[in-house]
């Protein structure tokens, strides 16, 4: 079995039933079968895309995604999905490591693409505004066959070095999680799963798309996101059953009057950690549960879930998922008991091939069949997870990850600076925003508003330090090491 033979099964089951709500236009299975064969075709026969080879998708949240995704994976290809927000000297970076030399887009992502091309003068384009068209036609497509062990995604994943790694991710990695949230998340047919964040993002690559489709249920695909309000109203109208989203926008949901009640079963919490404060509220307001999870690329990416039926922990990340093992170890590789803190560990169908062309960090990454995640936890004494620390300074904007060693290396690109050091300072509404403390060269004064601008001509706007703190010298620790733990008391004393 294979993703693209999974939807065509999936399909199979009621051809004209809804796959896709989108506005007031709906899309059948029959429909996205159809255009996904045509892609698949196209990338064929008219582009001479074979097995094994590296196709990118950078788009917005459209319908379009859904028969490109499966498409290139129809033809045998690989999917690159990448972040819609990054700027093109970003994504440049990521085409080149992942080899891929065709791009499917859109005409919103236009701007970027004469600096793509120059900086890649082999790649090739193709608007996904196009496959509905004429012009999109080819012969039918002849699906090469591809098995569960096969390479079907690669997931790009910021890295602590400042470049990003390229998580290797199988058909049956992605099968097999697609599986175990079917089961713990009692998903159905009946089921419509509201999809408003980014596509490319793996946590609604398999909970929001891949798993309501090929349960041969339904996506409400959100147009609009601002205010919640419309997203509400679209759930509300579209009769969505699971939304999975952000902490940040169950806050605003707990905010926003509603005015019927909504139809959904459950909400689920992702891609940052869920206040408990947060679940508490949302739990005062609505009868059906917010459940918070744990996942990361690496892992397809869902590894733990709080119960749909059993006892929830506020602040816990829950249980292991079916078919998933979780452990908490130390460093020596022994796992240790219920109430001790050590790295938390992951082993299953789920967990990632290796890290594109680079055996060194799969190598760190994997010990003895185990995914280390960089995660500090413990268990409690009834197998719940609970997360005290998280990977070497990270921080979570709107639940994406962003690295400060990546900012860093722009700041100090800038003329004038000696130091810097980035840390993520709590915010309302995004979870955390950068904050950069710059230390400049004697004699030297730098303009903060030019610094930040310089920052996000390079860099996606969500990694872009909301405020640059200068000092003299940046506080170090006896061997050198730059202080992060006295910049976060310095950025809790200026408020």
């Amino acid at each position: 079995m294979n993703l693209a033979a999974a939807l065509t099964q999936a399909a199979q089951k009621d051809p004209r039933k809804t796959a896709i709500f989108w506005g007031e236009r709906e899309y059948s299975f029959e429909e996205i079968v159809q255009l996904t064969a045509r892609v698949a075709g196209y990338l064929q026969h008219r582009l001479g895309i074979k097995p094994g080879d590296r196709v990118a998708l950078w788009l917005k949240n459209c319908p379009e995604f859904v028969p490109a995704l499966f498409g290139v994976l129809q033809a045998g290809a690989v999917v690159v999905p990448v972040n819609n927000f990054l700027k093109p000297a970003e994504v440049t970076y990521i085409l080149r490591d992942a080899g891929a030399d065709l791009l499917i887009t859109d005409t919103t992502m236009a701007e970027g693409l004469p600096e793509l091309g120059a900086a890649l003068p082999h790649l090739r384009f193709v608007q996904v505004e196009q496959i509905g068209t004429e012009s999109f036609d080819a012969p039918p497509v002849n699906p090469p066959e591809r098995n569960e062990g096969d390479l079907a995604v690669i997931i790009y994943t910021s890295g602590t070095t400042g470049r990003p790694k390229g998580a290797m991710l199988s058909h049956g990695n992605l099968l097999h999680n697609v599986e175990s949230c079917r089961l713990v998340l009692e998903t159905v047919s009946e089921d419509r799963m509201a999809v408003l964040l980014p596509m490319f993002h793996s946590f609604m690559l398999c909970v929001g798309v891949m798993l309501p489709l090929l349960v041969g249920g339904s996506m409400v695909l959100i147009r609009s996101l601002h205010p919640p309000r419309n997203v509400l109203q679209e759930i509300i109208h579209r009769r969505a059953s699971i939304l999975p989203a952000i902490p940040q926008f169950f806050r605003s949901m707990i905010n926003t009057p509603i005015p019927v009640p909504l139809p959904l079963r459950m909400c689920i919490s992702g891609a940052a950690p869920l206040p408990v404060q947060i679940l508490q509220e949302f739990a005062q307001k609505f009868p059906f549960p917010l459940i918070e999870g744990y996942g990361l690329s690496e892992a397809s990416p869902v590894v733990t879930k709080n119960p749909l039926r059993a006892v929830r922990k506020p602040g816990s990340i829950g249980l292991p998922i079916p078919h998933v093992e979780v452990t908490i170890q130390n460093d020596a590789g022994e796992v240790l008991p219920a109430g001790e803190i050590g790295e938390l560990c992951v082993r299953g169908g789920n967990v990632m091939l290796g890290y594109w062309n680079q055996p060194e960090e799969t190598a760190k990454a994997m010990r003895n069949g185990w995914l280390l995640t960089g995660d500090i936890a413990y268990k409690d004494a009834d197998g719940y997870i609970f997360i005290t620390d998280r990977k070497k300074d990270m921080l979570l904007v709107n639940g994406i990850n962003v690295y400060p060693r990546e900012v860093e290396e722009i700041i100090y690109q800038f003329p004038g600076v000696r130091e810097a050091s980035v840390i993520g300072v709590p915010d309302p509404r995004k979870g955390e925003q950068p904050m950069a403390f710059v230390a400049p060269n004697e004699g030297v004064m730098i303009d903060e508003k030019a610094l930040i601008q310089f920052v996000r001509s390079k860099l996606a706007d969500y990694k872009v330090p909301r405020r640059i703190v200068l000092l003299p010298a940046l506080p170090r620790n006896a061997t050198g090491k730059i202080l992060k733990t006295a910049l976060r008391e310095m950025a809790t004393n200026q408020g």
